[in-house]
């Protein structure tokens, strides 16, 4: 491009990203019943991730309005609670409780993350704009109506994370829930192609955040909350679209300026594929162990091994993981663990508690747990290395496999069989073993809190398919709040 192209003030043609994005979100029809059925169960699942985060005061401390006092009867509110909020808000709300113990969804590309991170703004809009149209006489939005927005959002930011790693540039996931959330909610509000166009703009002119809170040495809190931030900005830039404010047409590709030469090493994004509703289809479901994702059939092989090691803790010479490329970038950690959040992103603590105690659960990431000396004994006798297959197989389209092999070496030269799992029960290809089990994480989540009358209305409801798509969404919202 010359220099009087990068001077001139002539306004382009928006992006084509920008334009394919607002295309989808307004006007693509969807018809995949595999990706509604799965969208069923990823809000049961997303659900129950939200009520398992109600008993840890770290998340509780954040819940509510931003200010004391800034409720808004009527408005959208927050499961498993009293709260009635703004619905930027009640995103924030809901995205916190929702990614707080790593529990969701998760897509495994080029980047990845968690899709249903995107039901914090999605639900917060439905139930308030479902809650408006009950007092003014309007339609209210179905659950239907909510599983499309999920489907479509889910599609928004797994298909742009196939081929483009923001990680690789120090760029944190969540940016892409900010994208997704914000052209689905614009056009969930009603928002035009162009409206969407802009906000979408807006989203992508936000930047990104850091990583740098996902990572040692600086892991903390902030990667339970960081969704719930991205999915609650969305929400504010849906409603500024809509009041008219402008876009800015080339925010990927302005020369200098814009985001993919300020923050993408002057690479244009790549697409295998167009939007449709793959990603849905294909998502990865953490059902058996709260554990960032790479390490789930980790703690899978550990938790088979259990009955060897368990006992013979001592006697441990050295333990073999082997994993997948991004694995052993993101979670291979050696060094003191100083809070859960540095705990949950370290595929040694992930595979040793399960090793000494045959479980994980969230709990196992406090420090209680952790100041147990067999748990740091073991993660300073393990080695953790690449399996080459287990990394192609893990970017083949095809498979999305997350393998992991664990083999424990013992000082009188024995060893445990060399236990490698490659996809864990969330996957696609284990869908009918793990769908019982998703619904018993829902019950056992969100029994506590709601009681076992309210648990048997929500469970008939969810076990309808076409009940449950007909519900308003402020109904269903009703059956899960305080």
């Amino acid at each position: 491009m010359s220099a009087s192209d990068i001077r001139s003030a002539r306004r382009p043609d928006p992006d084509a990203v920008l334009v394919d994005i607002a295309d989808y979100a307004v006007s693509t029809k969807l018809d995949s019943d595999v990706a509604y059925d799965t969208a069923r169960y990823c809000l049961m699942d997303t659900l129950a991730c939200g009520f398992q985060a109600l008993d840890y005061p770290a998340c509780t401390r954040l819940l509510g309005p931003v200010v004391p006092g800034a409720t808004l009867p009527g408005g959208a509110r927050v499961p498993g609670t009293g709260y009635e909020l703004d619905p930027v808000q009640a995103a924030f709300n809901i995205g916190a409780m929702v990614r707080w113990l790593d529990f969701n969804d998760t897509w495994l590309a080029a980047e990845w993350g968690h899709p249903s991170d995107n039901l914090g703004g999605l639900l917060a809009v439905a139930d308030w704009q479902a809650r408006r149209a009950a007092t003014e006489g309007g339609t209210r939005p179905t659950v239907h109506d909510l599983l499309t927005a999920m489907i479509k959002a889910h599609e928004i930011q797994g298909v742009i994370a196939l081929e483009n790693g923001f990680n690789r540039v120090g760029l944190d996931h969540v940016l892409l829930v900010r994208v997704a959330s914000t052209a689905v909610v614009t056009a969930m509000l009603g928002g035009s192609r162009e409206q969407v166009i802009n906000a979408v703009s807006n989203a992508w002119i936000d930047g990104g955040a850091l990583r740098t809170y996902r990572h040692a040495p600086n892991t903390g809190s902030r990667k339970s909350w960081a969704a719930g931030d991205a999915t609650s900005r969305a929400v504010r830039h849906a409603l500024i679209a809509m009041t008219g404010e402008m876009g800015y047409p080339s925010a990927l590709s302005a020369p200098k300026w814009g985001f993919y030469d300020v923050l993408f090493k002057g690479k244009p994004f790549s697409f295998p594929q167009g939007f449709g509703s793959y990603v849905m289809e294909n998502v990865l479901f953490k059902i058996s162990y709260p554990a960032e994702f790479h390490a789930q059939t980790a703690v899978e092989a550990a938790m088979q091994l259990h009955p060897q090691v368990a006992e013979r803790v001592d006697d441990v010479e050295r333990i073999v993981i082997e994993t997948q490329e991004p694995g052993v970038r993101i979670i291979d950690k050696t060094g003191p663990l100083d809070n859960p959040a540095d705990r949950d992103h370290c595929i040694q603590y992930m595979a040793a508690v399960p090793l000494v105690f045959g479980r994980l659960t969230a709990a196992d990431y406090e420090d209680d747990v952790a100041s147990d000396p067999r748990i740091d004994a073991l993660r300073d006798r393990m080695e953790v290395r690449e399996n080459e297959q287990f990394t192609r197989d893990y970017y083949d389209a095809d498979k999305r496999y997350i393998g992991n092999a664990i083999q424990v070496h013992f000082k009188d030269g024995s060893s445990t069989d060399r236990v490698a799992i490659d996809f864990p029960i969330g996957h696609r290809r284990r869908r009918d073993e793990g769908i019982p089990v998703l619904v018993r994480k829902f019950e056992d989540s969100v029994r506590p809190h709601l009681g076992d009358e309210r648990l048997q209305a929500l469970s008939d409801v969810f076990g309808d398919r076409e009940r449950l798509g007909a519900l308003p969404v402020d109904d269903l919202m009703a059956m899960l709040v305080r």
